[in-house]
């Protein structure tokens, strides 16, 4: 199978970085290498680091970019990206970084393929783990939290209405045996949902699907992680480009830009200390969102929001 994906709002995340010819630029999720790809025509003669927690993701970069890596344009990581000064250490990078971008949506090639148990559509053993050498899957979570867990996992990170009802007839199938495949915990929210809820908004596992995922990799505690430590990596004048697909996500995103770029002043102080200066400025106050051309060619990207901010 090849990795196929299309890249969402692919100009706007790269144009926005500002690249330079021979800058030293970071991929925090390079999945299918679309980005990649892009920001590559921009670096002649600079290095483009990308990293992702996925094996498939990075052997199947190798294959694509190896005229690049040869030319140690690009130089692949198989690691999650709350690892990046740890790695750019050990690459000998230490000086800072002119720009680094994130896609945090899911590679279309991890729901296509049935075994990673991603997507409701297909019967697969409950997963979703994008690095698979972790040992916490998604069916650990179903069958051994408790009900109250469960539901405020929904509830938390899926924005699940119905999480409490969900979490309930989950415990009543686990009584029965337990929760193996992504289709017997479909017809088991399907069971929990109101039958009028189920014809409106999509599919009705797509929330707890979502939910599961984002605990199962600590996507949000992850990216908070990486976003503190890009900021502190930047150089002076570099940039950060952020493109969300969940509410949670482009909320922290939102909340750790404003960090770093207000500052609240004790009243009658006329000049701000040098240790109380911003960090960044915003490049766009309000999300960049996709053109109605681009929604027209992928319906992946009706979500997508990028928010980019540069060092101070």
């Amino acid at each position: 199978m090849t990795f196929k994906h299309t890249s969402v709002l692919l100009k706007e995340t790269i144009d926005n970085l500002q690249p330079t010819d021979d800058g030293l630029y970071v991929d925090a999720t390079f999945g299918g290498g679309g980005h990649a790809e892009y920001m590559l025509s921009k670096l002649p003669t600079g290095t483009l680091i990308g990293f992702d927690q996925d094996e498939y993701a990075i052997s199947e970069g190798k294959k694509k970019f190896a005229k690049e890596i040869a030319e140690k344009r690009l130089i692949l990581v198989h690691d999650n990206f709350s690892h990046l000064e740890q790695n750019l250490v050990k690459l000998g990078f230490t000086d800072g970084i002119d720009g680094i971008y994130y896609d945090l949506g899911v590679s279309s090639p991890q729901f296509d393929q049935p075994e990673r148990g991603f997507s409701y559509r297909f019967e697969a053993r409950l997963d979703m783990r994008m690095d698979q050498s972790q040992e916490v899957d998604a069916y650990q979570l179903v069958n051994e939290l408790s009900q109250k867990e469960l539901a405020d996992l929904l509830y938390k990170y899926g924005d699940e209405k119905f999480s409490r009802s969900i979490a309930k007839k989950i415990i009543e199938h686990r009584k029965v045996k337990p929760v193996v495949t992504t289709t017997e915990l479909v017809d088991i929210i399907k069971e929990a949902i109101p039958a009028k809820a189920r014809r409106t908004g999509g599919h009705p596992a797509k929330k707890t699907f979502q939910a599961l995922r984002v605990a199962v990799n600590r996507e949000l505690d992850v990216l908070e992680e990486t976003l503190e430590e890009a900021i502190k990596l930047l150089k002076p004048g570099a940039r950060i480009s952020v493109i969300t697909f969940q509410s949670q996500e482009d909320r922290l995103v939102k909340q750790i830009f404003k960090k770093y770029s207000e500052v609240t002043l004790p009243k009658g102080m006329p000049v701000i200390p040098e240790n109380l200066k911003p960090t960044l400025k915003l490049v766009n106050r309000k999300p960049i969102v996709a053109t109605q051309e681009e929604l027209d060619d992928n319906n992946r990207s009706h979500s997508a929001k990028l928010r980019v901010a540069e060092k101070i």
